[in-house]
């Protein structure tokens, strides 16, 4: 039977590439850690950064949302063309660019000494993205079928463990051996060019099921176009984009919380870390759970609570008075953030034909680098107008929307997403 055979396969080295599965997402866990740890720097101690840069408390609220954008406003449009490279050319080539550049990046943060400056390095991130997506699809190519939900959602927690280590190792560093902030990101560099060495001679190219043929740009408008017309991947892009509106509306503000709990005087990295850090430390703890809940129930009831539950975690975080309770919150909010990514990311490697994965894949951090550009810029006007308490109710209402949207469209009839399921065709996913 189909499924006897599958449940035999071979568990440990892809036949095409001849790579083991294993050591692939150990490779490609730690790069998306590093990076992880760095990018959770910047969110961490941007607001610290910009007031020793000179910048007034009374524009501070608008320079970190308009920062916090920049982030993704370069390197968007570019993600369909790196995916189209990866899939005709080389994935392994691309994640040690994504890499290198990580590094520029780091680097150029460290040394500003302006705004401006500031600014100018953070538009250069966006030339490292398209990685994640690329790096899921070679996983999604060597990880044996009835290992894949727990897989992608233990690939899913580095970025977590990341930005978990990141400001809580920027914690230590500068309170605790009285580092200044552009060394910190100095370091982030250095670990940058590591992974860069790490993915170059320590894994295997792997290629996708359907190599596509053509120009580069005419690939990347027909990826883009795919994901954007076909209805199941476009409305589960669309959830996805919701819940990192709400992420990256509220994300950057986390850390001004912790200032009017702590106060600006010693120890504000720390507390910055135990409520960053704690929080994405359990969610990368939770997320595999969360795929191996979604393995045997389905996707989308397990993406209906955690949505739900961000929302209740941000219409409280402002209300509380204590970082113990501060930082209690933000471990919901952790879990249920990397709960959703898991999620989505099962719902499109499992769901979609092979023809259509590679490409969805590739593109699946698109509605996140679209939510990094409108999420922050969303939360600036918010917060100029009624405050952080209220940019925190705007966010809880963008996530309990989506929710609520996923609840009113859900398929009664439809089967659970089971990947052990793996002798069925495909379904088409409803939301």
């Amino acid at each position: 039977m189909p499924q006897t055979a599958i449940l035999t396969e071979p568990d440990w080295t892809a036949p095409r590439s001849g790579q083991d599965w294993r050591i692939l997402v150990a490779v490609f866990w730690v790069t998306s850690m590093v990076e992880g740890l760095g990018v959770s720097q910047i969110f961490a101690l941007l607001p610290t950064y910009l007031r020793q840069m000179g910048v007034p408390d009374s524009q501070r609220l608008t320079f970190i949302g308009v920062f916090s954008a920049l982030i993704f406003v370069v390197g968007m449009p570019l993600v369909p063309l790196w995916g189209a490279w990866a899939d005709k050319y080389s994935r392994k080539v691309v994640v040690v660019r994504s890499a290198l550049v990580e590094a520029v990046v780091f680097a150029a943060v460290a040394l500003a000494r302006e705004p401006w400056q500031l600014a100018l390095a953070m538009l250069l991130i966006g030339f490292q993205l398209g990685n994640t997506g690329i790096m899921l699809a070679g996983i999604r190519d060597v990880t044996p079928r009835r290992r894949l939900g727990t897989t992608i959602a233990l690939f899913g927690a580095s970025g977590p463990v990341g930005f978990a280590i990141g400001p809580a190792l920027a914690g230590i560093l500068i309170d605790g051996f009285g580092w200044a902030i552009p060394a910190v990101f100095a370091l982030s560099s250095l670990l940058s060019v590591g992974t860069a060495a790490l993915v170059t001679f320590g894994s295997k190219e792997v290629r996708p099921e359907v190599v596509p043929t053509g120009r580069i740009v005419d690939l990347a408008f027909s990826s883009l176009r795919g994901v954007l017309t076909d209805k199941a991947t476009r409305r589960i892009f669309t959830i996805f984009g919701i819940s990192f509106v709400a992420i990256q509306m509220s994300r950057p503000y986390i850390p001004l919380l912790v200032e009017q709990i702590n106060g600006l005087g010693p120890g504000l990295a720390s507390a910055i870390a135990l409520v960053a850090g704690t929080a994405a430390l359990v969610g990368a703890l939770v997320s595999p759970l969360g795929g191996f809940i979604g393995d045997r129930i389905g996707f989308r009831p397990v993406l209906i609570v955690a949505l739900g539950g961000a929302s209740l975690v941000l219409f409280t975080m402002p209300l509380v008075g204590s970082l113990g309770a501060l930082a209690l919150l933000a471990v919901g909010l952790g879990a249920a953030t990397a709960t959703v990514s898991s999620m989505i990311f099962g719902l499109l490697a499992t769901e979609l034909p092979p023809e259509r994965r590679s490409q969805a894949l590739n593109l699946v951090y698109l509605p996140l680098y679209a939510a990094g550009i409108i999420g922050p810029v969303v939360g600036a006007l918010v917060a100029s107008v009624s405050g952080v308490h209220g940019l925190f109710v705007a966010a809880s209402a963008v996530f309990l929307f989506g929710a609520i949207t996923i609840y009113l469209r859900r398929s009664p009839a439809a089967a659970p997403t089971h990947v052990t399921a793996a002798d069925r065709p495909p379904t088409p996913v409803e939301f």
